[in-house]
């Protein structure tokens, strides 16, 4: 996948991947979401973003912690 919106500069919020260059970190972004923030809430809040960005942002979160699908044992 190609992350075009996704950002790093290492002199810029200690080298976190941002959104375009913003300071506006793919961290917040997530947590955001996480926190049950819907898009239109997050672009009312931050007007710089854009919804691809925010989508990218999650999209780039996700390819980020190279995550595998292990089953949980039952509670005994």
């Amino acid at each position: 996948m190609n992350f075009d919106r996704i950002t790093v500069e290492p002199d810029k919020l200690e080298g976190k991947p941002t959104i375009r260059g913003l300071r506006i970190t793919v961290e917040t972004v997530v947590r955001l979401v996480a926190a049950g923030w819907t898009f239109d809430e997050i672009l009312s809040d931050y007007p710089d973003l854009e919804r691809e960005d925010i989508k990218q942002g999650l999209e780039y979160a996700a390819a980020s912690t190279n995550v595998h699908f292990y089953r949980l044992r039952e509670p005994a």
